[in-house]
């Protein structure tokens, strides 16, 4: 299935990634204008996951469709198997441009596995696209992509397939959560040490995606706050209605 309903989070990636696009999405918006200055002037619309879309997140042909892009132009299955990316989130500005977002809330999400891939057809299309991909990077050694830090690489593989062979707007924008008191809280700076740790394994401290791509932190107390002002708020609300 390539559209993936999703429960109300309750810890983790998953809860602040819904609170923060359904209910701040102001924070990050404000973050990737700063990050990318083409954003200054856009608004831009969050398409997942949404509330009222069971929170769904999108994968292969889905979320082609979901973004507003044609699949006939854009035949991802010519470059990624299907059970490709499952986007954390997705957005779209009026004048075309794409967000797409992984997000992460402590350091063993950034660790991922291997490729799942079990058929050898799926295999051999993913190592080639990975290698392309490489190549157009100018990566010299030898490491695997499709080995640990795959979610991490099939990323980039998907940044560099949309944009520069689909010749579309693609920006891709990995978000951390920092300082989440009730899971695994994980500091910036551990962030910023892991993502050091995995661009030099793959060497790839800059390359020529960079100028499409950035790293959003985002501190969980803020977004508690801002809960906590909006409950008092409501509350107050509430209070002056029923006193009338």
């Amino acid at each position: 299935m390539s559209r993936i309903k999703q429960p109300a989070g309750i810890k983790g990636s998953l809860k602040y990634i819904q609170n923060l696009i359904n209910n701040y999405p102001e924070i990050v918006n404000s973050c990737i204008s700063n990050n990318f200055k083409d954003f200054a002037n856009e608004k831009i619309e969050w398409l997942s996951p949404i509330k009222n879309d069971d929170y769904a997140e999108y994968r292969d042909s889905s979320f082609i469709k979901l973004l507003g892009l044609n699949t006939n132009e854009i035949q991802l299955e010519k470059f990624w198997p299907k059970g490709g990316p499952q986007w954390d989130a997705l957005a779209k500005t009026e004048s075309g441009k794409v967000i797409l977002v992984e997000a992460k809330a402590n350091i063993s999400e950034i660790s991922s596995s291997g490729t799942k891939a079990k058929k050898p057809q799926s295999i051999e299309l993913i190592q080639k696209s990975l290698t392309e991909v490489k190549q157009f990077l100018e990566i010299i050694n030898d490491i695997d992509w499709s080995k640990k830090y795959y979610q991490y690489t099939n990323r980039i593989a998907h940044l560099y397939y949309l944009r520069k062979v689909c010749k579309k707007e693609v920006y891709l924008i990995n978000i951390y959560f920092v300082n989440d008191k009730y899971h695994i809280s994980t500091a910036k700076h551990e962030f910023e040490l892991a993502i050091e740790k995995l661009k030099m394994r793959f060497g790839i401290e800059t390359h020529q995606l960079d100028s499409f791509m950035c790293e959003i932190f985002i501190d969980v107390n803020e977004l508690e706050t801002k809960v906590a002002l909006a409950e008092i708020s409501t509350g107050n609300q509430s209070t002056n209605t029923t006193s009338k």
